[in-house]
């Protein structure tokens, strides 16, 4: 019987993040927890998994932190390649992660936003666009898509309102979430 490295066995028990996306009206949002978990103990309430790459894209990742900011930083290359160009900029990263074999190993996933568009990127070479604008990803990612789309018909919540409802309504399921909440916005012009 084989065993596996420490390392390996201990990123297998790595878990802990809820992102969801919504988009309403002018409004573009994207938040996410801030609980990193080891197994059944939390390691980080307050980690960063929701960012600005430019004035006008925001992301939120999930998966392991490493890969994800690795990736961060291979579509913030392709952003200033094609600057304007968020769809293109994705499809060129998908490209990459999908045929470079170091990038291939990586383990995350990501939303990416800019005013018009809202894009789901997974480590399989997907770019998904989510018809409704709502996307969510991590572990309690689906408790949080679903409490959105619920909430996309209230009128007196905005898009930011709709995110933090959701993000609540998973932290209180998922216990890889917590309520330490983390939210970028874009205003269309």
């Amino acid at each position: 019987m084989t065993q596996a490295h420490p390392a390996a066995a201990a990123a297998d028990l790595l878990h802990g993040t809820t992102i969801v996306s919504v988009r309403k009206g002018q409004q573009v949002v994207v938040a996410g927890d801030g609980q990193v978990s080891l197994g059944s103990t939390v390691i980080k309430a307050g980690a960063r998994k929701v960012r600005r790459l430019r004035s006008d894209v925001i992301c939120g990742f999930a998966g392991s932190t490493a890969d994800a900011l690795t990736l961060l930083e291979r579509l913030e290359a392709k952003l200033e390649r094609h600057p304007g160009q968020l769809k293109r900029a994705c499809v060129e990263l998908a490209k990459d992660w999908r045929t470079d074999r170091y990038l291939r190993r990586l383990e995350a996933m990501m939303i990416v936003c800019d005013a018009d568009e809202t894009l789901l990127l997974t480590g399989v070479g997907d770019v998904l666009e989510p018809e409704d604008g709502c996307a969510g990803i991590g572990s309690g990612g689906s408790f949080a898509l679903a409490a959105a789309r619920a909430l996309l018909d209230v009128e007196d919540h905005d898009a930011e309102a709709i995110a933090r409802k959701a993000m609540a309504i998973a932290a209180d399921i998922c216990v890889y979430t917590n309520g330490n909440v983390v939210v970028e916005k874009l205003e269309r012009a």
